[in-house]
């Protein structure tokens, strides 16, 4: 299929993980993705640009340099984010917070603040922010990671309302547990503990939640806007 046919595409955290499945299937479907990550990704088809989302001047200079080459931006994939060190609050680690927040929430809305800003001249484009299931339901110690998750689920909401005149889709995506580097990283008891609270168990594929990032992002989805996408494709328009 070519439903991102001439598209121009960044995706943070583009990549590993779910950005690169992302990134992957976009191609696929006929787009020009631009990664924008600190690390590049193996898959040399896969335009890469250095990024910081935390800073400023690193996302600005990004954007300059998709639009220099490429002259446009159709769509964002703000997927970049890290995992929190999980514990109690009362045993709350405050550094561990603040680089959470800084990368998963405020990194999130740096971007679209820079990437928005182009698209507002274009009068057009198709915003999607990184929630996760963590956003929208309880997980047993986990503070940081909840809190900004949850915030992006709402602020997308938000911005949906703010740019729906101005031609901006904006749309959240919240996977479940998903079978992730980052995820082969935590001990075996936790990742049998996300699998038991799978419906369908076992963890999600990146390329199944690749399949539902490409869909929000096409023309085809004009209709959703301000939506949270689930990991099995259902969605609540908002």
């Amino acid at each position: 299929m070519n439903r991102l046919k001439d598209k121009v595409a960044i995706i943070t955290g583009g990549s590993s993980g779910i950005g690169l499945a992302a990134a992957n299937k976009f191609i696929a479907e006929g787009a020009s993705v631009i990664s924008a990550d600190i690390a590049a990704p193996e898959n040399k088809n896969i335009d890469f640009v250095k990024t910081d989302v935390t800073n400023p001047q690193s996302l600005q200079d990004m954007v300059n340099t998709v639009v220099d080459q490429y002259g446009k931006i159709d769509i964002l994939v703000a997927n970049a984010g890290v995992a929190e060190k999980k514990s109690a609050v009362a045993d709350l680690d405050l550094d561990n917070w603040n680089k959470v927040i800084a990368i998963d929430l405020t990194g999130v809305v740096l971007t679209n603040k820079y990437v928005v800003s182009q698209m507002v001249k274009q009068k057009s484009g198709s915003v999607i922010n990184m929630s996760s299931i963590l956003g929208v339901v309880g997980g047993v110690k986990s503070q940081a990671y909840s809190a900004a998750k949850a915030g992006v689920a709402n602020y997308t909401r938000s911005q949906a309302i703010t740019y729906a005149a101005q031609g901006i889709r904006f749309n959240s995506v919240a996977p479940g547990y998903v079978n992730t580097p980052l995820l082969k990283t935590l001990p075996q008891k936790v990742r049998a503990s996300m699998i038991e609270k799978m419906p369908i168990g076992r963890l999600a594929e990146p390329e199944e939640i690749a399949n539902v990032i490409a869909f929000v992002a096409s023309d085809e989805a004009s209709f959703v806007t301000g939506a949270l996408i689930n990991a099995d494709g259902g969605y609540t328009a908002q």
